[in-house]
């Protein structure tokens, strides 16, 4: 089987596509013949050793897949030969197969396609524990999602809107934006033309913004805090501007304000069963027609570098997804 593999910390173009031999399952586990892989930020920063998570080499990135159930190992329940299943894998899912295990998978279901399923795990699961476990997002609430046009961004404005909130989208672009109220943004910021925390202002009559969901850093970040409203909950999910910025602590005394940690990947491994809750959740609403991937771009296993060099210069809205088979 083919697989993308690192063999040294480097650039996207430092990448390479081997054959590997099929693996097999043990007990407990699922070899799955993966039909696409959904690309993250964190993809782009893993293969160059910049990332909290550092793998030893070589190994193949990619943390998002889905495809067709190839066998079973011991003690596996609830899958079986040509099962349609996505999941979420600490790496190994740019490839054609790979053994997953067991309580890593779910069943799609017939209203997910590959590209779908590929684009799921991570953007919803992080969002959606980030609004509904940490921040506690309610009804009539009203939630600022900057860099909204990205993966996590717009899953967030998805979530928020089936949640009952009022959704204010920020983004860099017009044309993100447009993506963004397509999603069911309420109102939206571009910060590129207008300043941030005049936009905040004028979309929330000067009260502020009750929960801020913040997957960009840098410079962002204290303007936005400054404009959180009182007893705002400031989610902190990533920061894809490259910079960790310095908040004073003076800004949540002064509103009420807490600041929020969001690691999903953690979350994850620690309360398995409070993530599997969620994602049924979330699988349902998928069913529902309240949240679904937008899925901007495809590539070939043997354009992986390309896809994470897009993913790396901002060229992408929404996800994009490794198709790993012709």
């Amino acid at each position: 089987m083919k697989a993308v593999v690192c063999k040294a910390w480097g650039p996207p173009d430092s990448l390479c596509v081997e054959t590997l031999p099929e693996p097999q399952p043990n007990a407990g586990e699922v070899l799955v013949d993966i039909m696409a892989a959904g690309v993250n930020f964190p993809d782009v920063l893993i293969i160059q050793n910049k990332y909290q998570f550092r793998p030893e080499l070589p190994f193949t990135p990619g943390n998002e897949l889905a495809g067709l159930v190839r066998a079973v190992g011991e003690g596996v329940e609830g899958f079986k030969f040509g099962d349609r299943v996505f999941g979420f894998v600490p790496q190994g899912a740019f490839a054609e197969q790979l053994v997953v295990p067991a309580n890593a998978l779910f069943n799609m279901n017939d209203t997910m396609d590959f590209d779908g399923a590929a684009a799921f795990t991570l953007t919803y699961g992080t969002s959606y524990h980030a609004l509904v476990d940490r921040a506690q997002l309610k009804a009539g609430e009203t939630l600022l999602v900057l860099g909204a046009a990205g993966g996590v961004g717009l899953a967030a404005v998805e979530i928020g809107k089936a949640i009952g909130a009022r959704v204010i989208a920020a983004a860099s672009t017009d044309e993100k934006l447009a993506i963004c109220r397509a999603r069911g943004a309420d109102d939206v910021i571009n910060y590129s033309t207008e300043d941030l925390r005049a936009g905040i202002k004028r979309s929330t009559g000067g009260q502020g913004p009750d929960v801020i969901y913040d997957p960009v850093g840098g410079d962002y970040t204290e303007a936005a805090f400054r404009s959180i409203g009182w007893r705002g909950r400031y989610l902190v999910i990533g920061f894809a501007n490259g910079e960790i910025p310095k908040l004073p602590l003076n800004l949540p005394l002064l509103k009420g304000a807490s600041a929020v940690g969001v690691f999903w990947g953690d979350f994850v491994r620690r309360e398995p069963e409070a993530n599997a809750a969620a994602m049924r959740e979330l699988v349902q609403w998928h069913h529902e027609g309240r949240v679904r991937p937008h899925v901007s771009a495809t590539y070939a296993l043997a354009d992986t570098p390309q896809a994470l060099n897009d993913m790396a210069s901002r060229k992408v809205t929404g996800k994009i997804v490794i198709r790993t088979r012709a």
